[in-house]
């Protein structure tokens, strides 16, 4: 299996270079590029079945360089410096990535995640998702990327009703669609949806504020949401979802 590493600094390409060839068995052929231009050249030269791309070049980005691949064929995973609102992009996107410096176990486990994903390329789709996060889009139309082994769904954000945790999974509730059971724990769905003002309602919820239709006192406080939908509020979440509620 072909491999492109597209990186400006040459310690990191060597540094990743060597980790796969030690970790990653099934790479079987690595090619280089120093930045946009040349790694484009190499693209089409070379034809990899994945490209690891950094995010920061001397002559433009890694977002730059995909904005000029036309229906890309490869499995992309970006390499970045510890930046959360990119990586925030990154998980709304369902599109791969890696923090520098490189952790051989992650390397492994990304490769071998791509490997698997070959013939199931949403790329192009998921990058408009990421372009879109990262360009601070607002508008009703927003998509997040979910993904099982088998699917990618790209969903509108104001069609969630709420998320349900179960064990490492997430289970979505969307409106006028079956739910979705994702391979990610609930937590990581808080940290990408709570700054568009989802609210964690209990250790095992996180709603959709524009589909609460009221509170219900009983039973110790419910959610009652659009399609007759109920969901539990904790008693230590319990004042600050109503304070959320009232100020809306």
């Amino acid at each position: 299996m072909k491999l492109l590493i597209i990186d400006n600094e040459p310690n990191l390409r060597a540094g990743i270079k060597t980790l796969l060839q030690s970790f990653c068995p099934e790479v079987t052929e690595i090619k280089e590029a120093d930045g946009v231009r040349t790694g484009l050249q190499k693209i089409n030269s070379f034809k990899p079945a994945i490209v690891l791309l950094d995010v920061e070049m001397e002559d433009g980005t890694g977002f730059d360089l995909m904005k000029q691949v036309v229906a890309p064929e490869f499995q992309l995973i970006f390499v970045t410096a510890h930046n959360q609102y990119a990586i925030n992009a990154f998980q709304f996107s369902a599109i791969d990535y890696l923090l520098k410096p490189v952790d051989p176990e992650l390397l492994q486990k990304s490769i071998h995640k791509a490997t698997s994903n070959i013939r199931n390329n949403n790329l192009q789709q998921q990058l408009q998702v990421l372009l879109q996060q990262l360009t601070g889009t607002q508008n009703k139309d927003r998509k997040i990327v979910l993904k099982d082994i088998d699917n990618t769904w790209f969903i509108k954000v104001s069609d969630i009703l709420y998320c349900e945790a179960e064990g490492t999974y997430t289970r979505f509730f969307l409106q006028e669609s079956n739910p979705i059971l994702v391979s990610k724990n609930l937590k990581e769905y808080e940290d990408i949806l709570e700054p568009l003002g989802f609210l964690r309602t209990h250790h095992s919820y996180l709603a959709n504020p524009d589909k609460i239709k009221f509170f219900d006192k009983t039973d110790g406080g419910v959610l009652i949401l659009e399609g007759g939908h109920s969901i539990p509020v904790s008693q230590r979440k319990k004042d600050f979802v109503l304070q959320v509620l009232e100020s809306r």
